[in-house]
């Protein structure tokens, strides 16, 4: 249940937003989220919204980054973003109100469409890897400094940052820095040279939607322009997308001949962060890997 502060604060926002009487705000938790409460909001018995709560000390800034992304996604026209009705804090919490989307069923039509909309989205380019501010990845800061190289930008902004908390946690071993060392060399001939595409950033299977009109949704962004394998990268990871979104994708974007090669060094950033999220069951992974670009 609701902080009973927190419920009195919806019920006078929700007057602001909304233009009728606001006569009742009733909750439910509903699941989603690893760091985030999230409910869903019932108001007036006839209109739903959704809502996460964060404390505002430990991520600041976190939901204010999540609306900063979901806009920018929202004005590239390219897949369906959640509305966002309020961004803010109140007392010691942050709060984002959000649009209530319906799910439906994930047909094959479905799968075409969101393959067909991510590679729209990843034609929408920047001259430099990186992008305006930084914000998050899950619960840790990600970093978005400009850089014109990818390989220089992969390494010293995805990769190190995450190797560096790693190994102050003792979750890497000593050897894997002298690994990651000879992996960096290596990008120039693994990646080939693209402008910086937009990307969601934290693309796996909870940070989308299906909506009841079978329509992709996108959520939860960590947005910055970058080489579009760290998206469909990570579609691989965590249960892993449907074929049909594959070849969408390659039909409307197509994809360099050794893309399950860049997809697998890309997924070193996500791992990282799940290694120092938490803990050692992603080591494996992560040494796999690192092993085959010896």
């Amino acid at each position: 249940m609701l902080d009973s502060g927190i419920s009195s604060f919806l019920k006078e926002l929700f007057t602001k937003i909304l233009p009728d009487s606001v006569h009742s705000v009733e909750e439910q938790s509903v699941g989603g989220g690893s760091i985030n409460d999230t409910y869903r909001l019932h108001v007036n018995k006839k209109q739903f919204f959704f809502l996460k709560i964060n404390d505002a000390d430990r991520y600041p800034g976190l939901f204010e980054k999540e609306k900063e992304g979901l806009d920018y996604l929202a004005s590239q026209n390219s897949v369906r973003i959640p509305a966002v009705y309020y961004c803010g804090e109140h007392k010691n919490k942050q709060l984002l109100v959000m649009e209530w989307i319906p799910t439906g069923a994930r047909s094959v039509a479905f799968w075409k469409k969101f393959g067909e909309q991510l590679a729209n989205l990843h034609h929408h380019r920047h001259e430099q890897h990186g992008f305006f501010a930084d914000n998050y990845m899950g619960a840790l800061p990600q970093q978005n400094t400009f850089a014109p190289d990818w390989k220089d930008f992969f390494f010293q902004y995805r990769l190190q940052p995450q190797i560096k908390l790693a190994t102050s946690k003792n979750l890497l071993p000593g050897n894997y820095a002298d690994l990651f060392q000879q992996l960096g060399k290596k990008l120039g001939n693994i990646f080939s040279e693209e402008q910086p595409s937009l990307l969601h950033g934290d693309l796996w299977s909870g940070n989308f939607m299906c909506s009841d009109r079978s329509l992709p949704v996108l959520i939860d962004p960590a947005i910055y322009y970058g080489h579009r394998s760290m998206d469909l990268g990570m579609t691989t990871l965590f249960g892993g997308f449907d074929k049909e979104f594959y070849d969408a994708y390659h039909y409307h974007f197509p994809l360099p001949s050794n893309y399950e090669e860049q997809w697998e060094v890309c997924n070193l950033y996500p791992l990282l962060i799940h290694l120092n999220l938490f803990g050692m069951s992603y080591l494996n992974d992560i040494k796999n890997i690192l092993n085959r670009f010896k």
